[in-house]
């Protein structure tokens, strides 16, 4: 989507919980010793926590508040504080937020972005601040790949699930995939990952734009290819009009998408025509999650954390592990999060020297959509 600039710094949203206190003491956990003096601090997150494609991002969002009204809690000497900035995923929306961020020295690290483009729009920004990114579901491969040195993220790369992606339909039998993407930073980013490895099962291709609403000329071609797997990749709001036209035209072709996908508004929005549908991603069913995540997270919102649930209370821990080491500048904080070595609760959290987290340690499932349920179906083999 796109806003006006104005428009831009008109939609924050801010929900922080209780503000920087003096002082800081070890009340346990585990998380190694605390240092004396001013402890806590202030941390942005910012993502699309309104807007068509929302219902990815929420966990996330979620993940993170709970992260920081646990460690508030058990800290009660050592505060931390974060601000929400509602971007929409929009990269026009961001970059404004990131400037002001970055401006406001009070700001010691950043959660997100969550979409790519919006990512990739604000490193930059954020880099030249010498504020830390931790991203917990921007996904795009390149975003590693460009030198940059402030953004790190808790979730495995658009290669790691094009893999995984490639695997299955393989596994599947698949004789001809049409690939279909958004334009979209991420979505066009995937789907030629997944190109690459697909190399000649893909039959055809075909690009939609965001906000299309139609899509009878990418149906038509559809059929003409005799498609037994379409691959989209993009988000729900397109994804769910795409799926129940296909539907109605008679396409009968296996539907399958990633991350971006994983959304409740998927199949609600299909109306029925994303039954079997198959969704991937690099984030845990909720009953996979470590610790006690799940029943807190069930406790505090009413719901079984969805997408990057799990995967936002890492990127939220991170930051607190810092402050709580009494780290207490952007530098340092810069520091702890790239030396960051210790178990979350979705996986293991140590980055590589570009920012990506251990290969090793990443998981990808598929999910299956059951009505308007989206139900764990299996992990998925890494290519």
């Amino acid at each position: 989507m796109r806003r006006s600039y104005v428009r831009a710094l008109g939609t924050v949203a801010l929900a922080a919980t209780l503000v920087v206190a003096a002082g800081c003491q070890d009340t346990g956990g585990g998380d190694g010793g605390t240092a004396s003096g001013d402890c806590g601090g202030k941390i942005a997150i910012f993502g699309a926590f309104t807007g068509d494609n929302a219902g990815l991002v929420i966990p996330s969002l979620n993940g993170a508040k709970l992260a920081v009204k646990q460690f508030n809690e058990a800290n009660p000497n050592c505060k931390v504080t974060m601000q929400e900035f509602d971007t929409q995923g929009d990269p026009a929306v961001a970059t404004p937020f990131a400037n002001q961020i970055a401006g406001d020295n009070s700001f010691l690290g950043v959660i997100g972005g969550h979409f790519s483009g919006e990512s990739d729009a604000t490193m930059p920004i954020y880099q030249a601040a010498g504020l830390a990114m931790v991203s917990p579901s921007a996904t795009r491969s390149d975003l590693t790949q460009k030198g940059n040195t402030s953004f790190y993220r808790v979730v495995g790369n658009d290669s790691t699930q094009a893999g995984a992606v490639a695997s299955y339909l393989k596994a599947q039998n698949a004789q001809k995939v049409f690939m279909v993407d958004d334009a979209s930073a991420y979505g066009a980013g995937i789907t030629d990952e997944l190109g690459k490895q697909l190399g000649p099962l893909v039959v055809n291709k075909d690009k939609i734009q965001e906000r299309q609403a139609q899509f009878d000329a990418t149906i038509s071609k559809i059929k003409s290819a005799k498609a037994d797997f379409v691959f989209y990749g993009g988000y729900t709001r397109e994804a769910a009009p795409l799926v129940k036209q296909m539907r109605a035209a008679g396409v009968q072709a296996k539907f399958v998408g990633p991350d971006g996908l994983y959304d409740p508004a998927f199949p609600k929005g299909a109306s029925g025509g994303a039954e079997g549908a198959i969704i991937t991603c690099p984030c845990l069913p909720p009953d996979k999650a470590g610790g006690t995540f799940s029943a807190d997270y069930q406790k505090e919102y009413g719901i079984a954390p969805g997408s990057y649930g799990a995967e936002g209370f890492d990127g939220a821990k991170v930051y607190l592990d810092a402050f709580k080491d009494g780290k207490k500048t952007r530098a340092d904080i810069l520091a702890y999060v790239k030396a960051y070595d210790k178990q979350g609760v979705s996986k293991y959290i140590k980055f590589d020297s570009k920012g990506d987290v251990d290969p090793s340690k990443v998981v990808i499932w598929a999910y299956q959509i059951k009505g308007e349920a989206i139900e764990p179906l299996q992990e998925l083999k890494l290519s």
